[in-house]
């Protein structure tokens, strides 16, 4: 959990700079964008949780 709020704390200290120097921001600009790396972030996911379970038997 720490690892993720520190994350987040990056994020927003490196969204805040950009902002501030009037740089575009290092982020997908849409919500389809951030959709998108969040479909990747989960299907990677549920693969790993599919192979764990086959490898256990599949029961």
């Amino acid at each position: 959990m720490q690892e993720a709020l520190l994350s987040l704390m990056t994020g927003l200290g490196v969204g805040l700079l950009f902002a501030v120097v009037r740089l575009p921001i290092p982020a997908p600009p849409a919500l389809p964008g951030v959709l998108g790396i969040v479909g990747i972030f989960l299907g990677y996911k549920i693969y790993q949780w599919v192979l764990l379970w086959l490898q256990s038997g599949g029961s």
